[in-house]
């Protein structure tokens, strides 16, 4: 069990080994070597990023793998924070600046908590040809936090910007930060751990989810990697922090703070598992010491790296798996000092990134299904200067998008984030269900063929604007299968082509669609040409995004 059942946070099993022992695979961590085009980059890209476009791809294809790995890790600069977009109550907040340093007047939290997650989209949607929004995703599941219930959206936006500095950081770093977050500090009680109370959720998590993991049960409250009692030292070693935030003046300020009066000055001794060390009081540092003899431990390397694995490649981690990918790229992170980074270069660098069997084998999180057939289909949203409130309200209709196909950003459902990251042996396929799946349909079907809006803007693909990308528009083979090698991760079969070609232009020769696209390029405001050729091209899209090769990544 994880946090107690009194805050509401309990959570379910985590698998943290390898399952299983047929090999799934033969690969391994040597350099890929194999053929480089538009197939290989966009298998890259439909992982690291949310929906690859056209563009990109072409481009990645023709720059090489390692241009294209060092674009996607370079750092970036800090995004600039997220905005009042409408709300004209806002006695601190002009429409236009925004609220992450101001004061919280009563009444306006709500409108902030949808601004932030409005903002988060929006950077996901221009995300560039860079990981760091892929990796602060992959961050916000793995140090699961839920606005919901520490409430506050400025604890949220430096919670989240935490998150994107560190994306492709320090991992152990990060573990120090996000332990005296003040989102983290509410959201596990670690702002009432106090001497001689002692709570011990944070700690909990700490072990069994954020660092080392929880291994095979192997005696009462002996998980291998750690011990019952681990977790009741580790809660007094966590001691003495709590949040703080200016509730008047000009700025908010939040922050952690240590309170040396509350924190436990005792020694603490550790299991076996650490080599039964011993953490003495070292103030306000002491939690240092504690994250310092977890990441001691290799099992620490070996937590992390199976999460990446089974968010960028499978969720299978098999004997040969655990052997041949986890440990090598487990000494890759320890002998890096923990940096995060170098391992990812290896992995997407690798022959078992491209193995053949770990292309088009994801199905799509909601977040990267939504945000993806915004990106891939190149649909226009307001731009801050012409309409900034419809600009934030678009962002947060794909966010709601995605929670209505269960993965809401910034609330997963528990500590240990979305169940299709650790749920055996579902994993991914959790995704799917008959609520989700009616869902993602709408939410395609909706955007292809009528859109998707509010009374300050709407989203909707164009096919006109689309079919421009397309080197033939005229013939009505290269129009599908462009559009498949775009959309689709895995080629299909010609019964399947004709199959969306028949979509297209049913029970007519191809030379019908020619002729008519022809017509319509000569007289393009012609109305009737002009909706003949988008209601074809709609119905071709609306068959394509119902396909089950569209689901997958």
């Amino acid at each position: 069990m994880a946090a107690t059942p009194a805050d509401g946070k309990t959570d379910p099993p985590v698998l943290s080994q390898a399952s299983g022992s047929a090999a799934r695979t033969s690969t391994g961590l040597a350099a890929y070597t194999g053929n480089w085009g538009y197939e290989e980059a966009a298998h890259l890209l439909r992982r690291t990023l949310f929906g690859p476009t056209q563009s990109q791809i072409e481009a990645v294809a023709q720059m090489g793998l390692n241009s294209a790995i060092g674009l996607l890790t370079a750092p970036m600069t800090a995004p600039s924070p997220p905005l009042n977009s409408r709300f004209a109550n806002d006695p601190d907040v002009p429409i236009g600046s925004s609220w992450v340093d101001a004061p919280l007047s009563n009444g306006v939290n709500g409108y902030r908590k949808n601004s932030l997650i409005a903002w988060w989209t929006g950077l996901m949607i221009d995300q560039g040809l860079n990981l760091r929004e892929k990796m602060t995703l992959f961050w916000h599941n793995h140090f699961a936090t839920e606005l919901d219930t520490y409430t506050d959206a400025r604890f949220g936006y430096k919670h989240l910007a935490l998150l994107q500095a560190h994306a492709l950081g320090n991992f152990k770093t990060l573990v120090e930060e996000i332990t005296i977050d003040p989102a983290m500090l509410r959201y596990l009680n670690g702002n009432e751990n106090i001497v001689g109370r002692a709570n011990e959720n944070y700690g909990r998590e700490l072990l069994e989810l954020f660092s080392i993991g929880k291994g095979p049960q192997i005696g009462p409250g002996n998980y291998t990697t750690y011990t019952e009692q681990d977790v009741i030292e580790a809660a007094k070693v966590l001691t003495g922090w709590i949040d703080r935030v200016d509730r008047s003046g000009p700025n908010a300020n939040v922050r952690s703070e240590f309170i040396a009066q509350r924190h436990d000055t005792t020694s603490k001794q550790f299991s076996a598992a650490f080599n039964s060390q011993t953490i003495t009081n070292n103030g306000a540092d002491e939690y240092k010491d504690l994250i310092a003899m977890i990441f001691s431990q290799i099992e620490t390397a070996k937590h992390i790296c199976r999460k990446l694995y089974r968010f960028f490649v499978y969720y299978t981690i098999d004997t040969q798996v655990e052997q041949d990918v986890i440990a090598p790229l487990a000494t890759i992170l320890v002998n890096n000092n923990y940096e995060i980074k170098p391992v990812l270069e290896v992995l997407f660098k690798s022959e078992h990134f491209f193995d053949s069997l770990n292309q088009g084998c994801i199905i799509k999180n909601p977040v990267d299904f939504s945000i993806s057939l915004l990106r891939q289909f190149e649909v226009e949203i307001p731009d801050a200067a012409t309409n900034l409130e419809g600009q934030y309200l678009l962002w947060l209709g794909v966010a709601e998008a995605a929670a209505a196909q269960q993965m809401s950003l910034l609330n997963p459902p528990n500590v240990a984030g979305w169940p299709a990251y650790y749920q055996e042996p579902q994993f991914h396929e959790g995704w799917i269900s008959s609520a989700t799946l009616n869902a993602r349909a709408d939410f395609a079907k909706a955007m292809v063929l009528k859109g998707v809006g509010n009374r300050r803007g709407e989203m909707i693909v164009d096919p006109l604007a689309f079919i421009q990308l397309v080197s033939d528009p005229y013939d009505p083979n290269v129009v599908v299968g462009e559009w498949v090698k775009l959309l689709f991760p895995q080629p299909i079969t010609q019964s399947q082509l004709d199959f969306l070609k028949e979509a297209l232009i049913p029970g007519l020769p191809d030379y019908e669609w020619t002729i008519e696209y022809g017509d319509f390029i000569l007289d393009p405001n012609n109305p009737n040409l002009r909706d003949s050729i988008i209601a074809k091209l709609r119905a071709l899209l609306d068959t394509i995004t119902a396909m089950a090769e569209y689901y997958l990544s």
